[in-house]
């Protein structure tokens, strides 16, 4: 209730780009997603085409397996909407 948008999409842009730039410099592919552990769950980032940026949260203790998976395919329904 208290996070401002704004603010969190420009960082999680900035965020998943490091990622690519890292990934990139590292040698390591394509980046595919960026979590972020904290002590009370997770930020999870993924790619949706070349302009946006799906952000989710999960909590301590999630099957990060499944939320992977859900994101990917969320990503995928996304990208065909904003193309």
């Amino acid at each position: 209730a208290e996070v401002e948008e704004d603010r969190v999409s420009a960082m999680s842009a900035a965020m998943l780009s490091l990622g690519e730039r890292i990934a990139t410099e590292l040698n390591r592919g394509q980046l595919d997603q960026v979590y972020i552990h904290g002590h009370q769950g997770y930020v999870l980032l993924a790619a949706v085409g070349e302009e946006a940026v799906l952000t989710a949260l999960a909590r301590e203790g999630a099957k990060l397996g499944l939320v992977f998976l859900e994101m990917r395919r969320a990503a995928e329904d996304l990208e065909r909407v904003v193309g």
